[in-house]
């Protein structure tokens, strides 16, 4: 059963990145040739650079992907915050496995919020992000540590 969710949790992943592509190459001749490519915490564009940078946010998932694919693959090349031993690594292994997994949403759901902004935001500066940037802040803040506590659970 844990690898059925497993895959279909990979399959989920990949599809997002899929997504981001395909939201890439749908928008991409729409843009003007000058686009937001770098937001403040308030959400206004201060950085600006060439239609290709559309591309940053679906190559930056693809390489991440590929990362953690590696990573959820090959576990004993990976870092760890506790020592490894026979008694916690299949605990240990599998908090990776999930916690990798779960981080990949939260990137790819980010990723996909700054990809739709920036395409909305090139075309009316009066735009707001769907997700605000406070949010995506402290989702990703409080995740790290709640990762460690739940290691460090299973020493």
């Amino acid at each position: 059963m844990e690898n059925i969710l497993f895959t279909i949790f990979d399959i989920f992943n990949f599809g997002w990145v899929v997504f981001l592509w395909w939201f890439t190459l749908k928008n991409y001749s729409a843009l003007p040739e000058r686009i937001p490519v770098h937001f403040d915490m308030e959400g206004k564009a201060d950085g600006f650079g060439g239609k290709i940078y559309a591309f940053l946010m679906p190559i930056l998932a693809l390489g991440l992907y590929a990362l953690f694919v590696y990573g959820l693959r090959h576990p004993e090349d990976t870092n760890f915050p506790v020592e490894i031993t026979d008694q916690n690594m299949n605990a240990q292994f599998l908090i990776m496995k999930i916690g990798l997994r779960i981080l990949f949403v939260v990137l790819a759901v980010i990723f996909t919020n700054i990809q739709d902004y920036m395409f909305r935001y090139a075309a009316d500066e009066k735009a707001k992000p769907r997700i605000s940037f406070a949010t995506i802040f402290l989702s990703v803040v409080l995740f790290t540590p709640a990762l460690l506590f739940i290691a460090h659970l299973f020493k």
